[in-house]
């Protein structure tokens, strides 16, 4: 089993301390840094902008992730590519525009993402796949850190792999929501490309990246029997 990219999301962190949060991340293994920006109206809750992108930047060379929980992600794009994103993923129930938004997003060297909501089936994506560089599988509703996993969402990974491998795309699978150590399990059945974790990171990095790297090492072994 590949290892998957662990991407901590800054939503679950202290805000008053970003740039310590981001050094604990990476001190502790993650490539990958997640950014939930909600602008309470797609979702409930207010998080923060492109500013804080920016200023990170700085401080950090792995990769920025910006999950954008807008409506009208296309009025944001721009900004966010300027802040120093590598990949910008919108939301395909944000906008009835996904296709141009994916293509204003590529339009500034940057990496689209396409995220989907618990409720919205794979399908509805699918003429999408061809031009996205990441699908973000939501395992919760999205506005909130710390809930609990709908696992029921988790074959949508399963369906994705086998719709990249047919069709011979080129997209990362992420999953959001959740995540802990105990779906940790669940959640690597399924083998998904990066995984997005919130609380559970945060609140002990260290424990969350023993439990899977061992999960990973229990798998080869398994492999290895057979």
């Amino acid at each position: 089993m590949q290892k998957p990219f662990v991407a901590p999301s800054l939503l679950s962190c202290d805000f008053s301390a970003f740039g310590s949060e981001l050094a604990k991340a990476e001190k502790n293994g993650a490539g990958w840094i997640h950014f939930d920006v909600m602008d309470g109206s797609f979702v409930p809750e207010i998080t923060f902008g492109a500013k804080l992108v920016k200023d990170l930047r700085g401080k950090s060379s792995g990769v920025f992730d910006v999950h954008l929980m807008v409506n009208h992600p296309e009025t944001q794009v721009k900004t966010f590519a300027e802040s120093g994103a590598d990949f910008i993923t919108f939301h395909k129930e944000s906008t009835v525009h996904c296709h141009r938004v994916v293509e204003q997003i590529k339009s500034y060297g940057k990496k689209a993402g396409i995220s989907i909501v618990p409720s919205t089936p794979v399908w509805e994506i699918e003429p999408l796949l061809p031009f996205v560089d990441l699908v973000l599988v939501m395992s919760v509703n999205p506005g909130y850190s710390g809930q609990k996993m709908i696992r029921e969402t988790l074959t949508k990974i399963t369906e994705l792999r086998g719709l990249r491998e047919v069709g011979e795309y080129g997209y990362l699978i992420s999953v959001d929501g959740g995540v802990n150590e105990s779906t940790l399990p669940f959640v690597m059945d399924t083998s998904p490309d990066v995984i997005v974790s919130g609380s559970a990171f945060f609140n002990s990095p260290e424990g969350f990246m023993k439990k899977l790297g061992g999960l990973i090492e229990n798998y080869g072994n398994k492999v290895q029997r057979h």
